[in-house]
């Protein structure tokens, strides 16, 4: 067997003892090159010469979002080539969705002996794509606010971001479509149709987001459909009352949060902040997320 092991060493993850455990434990039976990449222009130069190599990525969302995006924009990314997955961020929602170990030596036996299971994609139409959630507005200000923090606090960071965030955000006017259909709340008698506002947008194929919050927790990161997750929560209680509810994914129930599951996902009204696995987009207007089946596929436990 022979393996790419992909490490962010912008994020200094290199020199971590559990990642040289993690790939001492993977050359003990696989030929292994190790690429330390700082940058997209880096990662992208590392996958292309993937050749024969299984990619393996040491890291969290982030890592695991810049990986499948380099891969794609490298022409490589093939459900018939199974990403291997060490999570080492600080939420490692992907990885929680798969059931994938945490430990890292647990995790590289995965790699090793796992089964491939093929994934859905989110690709946007501004070239961008997502492993495990969008979400707009304010989830993307708590992951900006929560980035300040997470060095020195860990997954503890994401309730805090989401605090100030909560505090400091009353929400924006979207219109927001699922598969060509407003979004509209029959029983509650409300509509995201540009009219109301709207403090929430997430569209998702894994259930949790921030280290384990249950933001969509139906999603299914196999079937073919985004679970759409709309929250008008945008009074101060409400807000806190939503917040409050997140973590356990009891939100869903709330009459103000509205939940849709759809292959194509539309937003456009005021430019908004969009996180894509972490990844954020300042003062987007318009955007629209379409669904791919199966289109890669990751090691998980067999």
């Amino acid at each position: 067997m022979r393996l790419l092991v992909l490490v962010n060493g912008a994020a200094g993850t290199t020199d971590d003892e559990s990642v040289e455990a993690a790939v001492a434990a993977l050359r003990r039976r696989a030929d292994v090159t190790v690429a330390a990449t700082a940058d997209e222009a880096e990662l992208r130069t590392a996958v292309s010469g993937l050749g024969d190599r299984r990619p393996v990525v040491i890291g969290g969302d982030g890592s695991v979002h810049a990986a499948v995006r380099a891969l794609d924009r490298a022409g490589v990314l093939d459900p018939g080539l199974p990403v291997g997955i060490v999570p080492r961020g600080t939420g490692n929602d992907l990885a929680r969705t798969l059931g994938l170990p945490l430990d890292p030596a647990e995790a590289a036996a995965v790699v090793l002996d796992g089964t491939p299971r093929r994934l859905d994609l989110v690709r946007d139409d501004a070239g961008g794509l997502a492993v495990n959630a969008v979400h707009v507005g304010v989830g993307a200000l708590a992951a900006a606010e929560a980035l300040r923090f997470k060095e020195r606090l860990g997954t503890a960071a994401f309730p805090l971001g989401a605090a100030i965030a909560g505090v400091t955000s009353s929400g924006w006017p979207l219109r927001v479509e699922v598969d060509g259909r407003v979004a509209v709340h029959g029983s509650e008698g409300w509509a995201a149709d540009g009219s109301t506002d709207v403090l929430m947008l997430a569209v998702c194929t894994g259930a949790t987001i921030g280290g384990g919050a249950l933001l969509a927790p139906d999603a299914v990161p196999d079937d073919g459909l985004a679970e759409v997750v709309v929250s008008t929560a945008t009074s101060a209680v409400a807000r806190a009352a939503f917040a409050a509810a997140l973590p356990s994914g009891r939100h869903v129930d709330r009459p103000d949060v509205l939940v849709l599951r759809g292959r194509e996902v539309t937003f456009s009204g005021a430019p908004v902040d969009v996180n894509a696995d972490g990844d954020v987009e300042e003062g987007v207007d318009a955007r629209t997320w379409r669904v791919e089946r199966h289109a890669w596929s990751v090691l998980v436990p067999g």
